[in-house]
């Protein structure tokens, strides 16, 4: 695009303003920082500027200068500029750029801590919420142009991690992920976290697929712990797969060596796992012995997260067994543990689940509370917005609204279409052809959706 005549006039104008007198003040950095800034897709946030740019003394009024000089604006808290100075002030070779190189391990390091729904600092890991299209460009980059860094590699599996947490969506690394030597350090968690990124989003044959791959890894590895914690994972992906037997058997494995290596608060994650996969298998009884000896095994404080989790698998249980208010007190529970930290996904699902078990009640007021609860929470998460769409379809659908659960279904499909979801973009075809019937028309064939 630079090359017409048109933008060479643009090149010259752009280079004119930097030679101005003002952006000389700036001094000698100053057009390092402009090329950070045009690097990234977002520009660089506001708030950000102390810890993105440490080595720059006076980089509050340099940002200031640029937007006097119209070489970059504010847009929703960011510093950005427009797509043609973005293209000529990017650096044309990052790994020279030596204040890109700064940044990059900035967020590297922002990244590389411990994301535990228990601690204190789990609520500072959202920053990835807003900047999640920067970093992933930025990795994107790095790992075309620097390929052997084990650092940026173990980011990727950071990032997917701060996304499985904070902002459930895929990612345009994975088909650098897949293409990793199997003997490269980084593979085995980078596709562990990208097959628990893939779960998080509903799409359990190809999370299946990648955990099988991670587990094979891990086993040559000779990695116990990692070997169990993949194996968990496998379990509950099996589960939700119709698979429960399978399902049940890898729960057992991933219990014993845990119990093994004497690591109570994953043991408890298997036994959750475990408890659930014998539901599933009407297993009802062991089931509900497995989920309290989680329980069991948990701290008061510290692991309120697993105790959050345990309870809504005995609201689950019980609602299979058929003991309501046994259900309903234990997803309480959940709730107000799950309330006092803010967790945005447990509440969701908590809601979601008491909106479905009182709409089962015919206890529709209860019901539609929970629901729309429940749409609160699925902001940033395309699965949890087709769930919750899904479930509005069926209340519409009880009060006759048919044309609005029409509507309703549809946008669903275009979700779980967009998912690769071929379960519930079934369930979304049933409910139309019952939608239809009900209608008075002939079901379609919904070869559309």
């Amino acid at each position: 695009m630079l090359q017409t005549e048109h933008n060479k006039s643009l090149a010259a104008t752009i280079e004119l303003s930097l030679a101005s007198a003002m952006f000389q003040e700036l001094g000698p950095d100053a057009r390092a920082v402009l090329e950070v800034v045009a690097f990234f897709p977002q520009g660089v946030n506001g708030k950000n500027i102390d810890w993105l740019f440490p080595t720059i003394s006076n980089r509050t009024n340099v940002i200031d200068k640029f937007c006097m000089l119209s070489l970059t604006h504010r847009s929703n808290g960011f510093i950005t500029m427009l797509a043609p100075l973005r293209d000529y002030l990017s650096p044309k070779d990052p790994k020279l750029s030596s204040l890109l190189l700064t940044t990059k391990e900035c967020y590297l390091t922002r990244m590389s801590v411990e994301i535990n729904p228990d601690k204190p600092n789990f609520g500072e890991t959202q920053w990835i919420r807003l900047e999640d299209i920067n970093v992933e460009h930025l990795l994107d980059i790095f790992t075309t142009i620097d390929p052997n860094s084990d650092s940026t590699w173990d980011a990727c599996a950071d990032f997917m991690r701060h996304l499985y947490w904070h902002k459930k969506r895929l990612t345009i690394l994975q088909p650098k992920i897949e293409g990793l030597q199997d003997n490269h350090n980084s593979k085995p968690e980078c596709l562990s976290q990208l097959s628990q990124l893939i779960y998080s989003v509903g799409n359990f044959v190809e999370s299946k697929r990648l955990s099988s791959h991670a587990l094979k890894l891990w086993r040559e590895r000779e990695d116990d712990a990692k070997v169990a914690q993949t194996l968990g994972r496998l379990s509950d992906t099996n589960r939700l797969m119709r698979l429960p037997k399978e399902g049940i058997e890898q729960a057992k494995e991933a219990l014993e060596i845990h119990e093994r290596l004497g690591n109570t608060t994953e043991q408890a994650e298997c036994l959750d796992h475990l408890s659930l996969s014998l539901r599933d298998d009407n297993q009802f009884d062991a089931a509900e012995e497995a989920a309290f000896r989680a329980i069991a095994l948990l701290p008061e404080k510290g692991q309120q997260f697993g105790v959050c989790q345990s309870h809504q698998t005995l609201g689950k249980i019980y609602r299979s067994k058929g003991e309501i208010e046994k259900a309903i007190h234990h997803f309480e529970v959940a709730l107000g543990i799950a309330s006092s930290f803010g967790w945005r996904d447990s509440l969701f699902w908590i809601h979601y689940k008491l909106a479905d078990l009182f709409r089962d009640e015919d206890r529709l007021d209860d019901a539609q509370a929970h629901l729309e609860r429940a749409k609160l929470h699925a902001v940033d998460n395309a699965y949890n917005f087709g769930a919750v769409t899904r479930l509005q379809v069926m209340f519409l659908y009880d009060q006759d609204r048919l044309e609005e659960a029409r509507t309703e279904v549809l946008r669903a499909a275009d979700v779980y279409e967009k998912l690769g979801d071929a379960k519930y973009m079934e369930r979304c075809r049933k409910l139309l052809r019952k939608i239809e019937v009900a209608c008075g028309q002939s079901a379609l064939d919904c070869e559309f959706l």
